[in-house]
């Protein structure tokens, strides 16, 4: 099993103990855009970089979208670089986590979000 694998499917698990059921997971930005046009999303969790597409680059594409702007966004990274942060943030990012993801500072992300 490869890294991104392996993160996809802790956070998979993380969201199932937090009572998350309907999850999908894709393995690139590219997959996930076209995912998320040709469904109904409450959330979208992505990781900073990802194969295809950073996410960065997914994030302003979906907020640019009519049809997803609306959508939440989670951002993991391994890294917690400041100016990718922020420039996140400056393109509509609603939270972030850093890895390894704890599973209490993710629900209050998660929380967040919804309140």
């Amino acid at each position: 099993m490869d890294d991104f694998a392996a993160s996809r499917k802790v956070l998979v698990i993380t969201l199932e103990q937090l009572g998350f059921d309907n999850i999908e997971e894709v393995s690139d930005g590219n997959s996930a855009l076209v995912r998320l046009k040709s469904g109904l999303f409450d959330l979208v969790i992505m990781e900073m970089d990802m194969p295809k597409m950073s996410g960065l680059e997914l994030l302003k594409q979906i907020r640019y979208d009519p049809n997803l702007k609306q959508i939440p966004v989670l951002m993991v990274t391994e890294n917690g670089m400041q100016e990718n942060i922020v420039a996140a943030f400056k393109a509509g990012l609603n939270a972030y986590v850093v890895k390894p993801v704890d599973v209490k500072v993710f629900a209050e992300k998660m929380k967040n979000i919804f309140v």
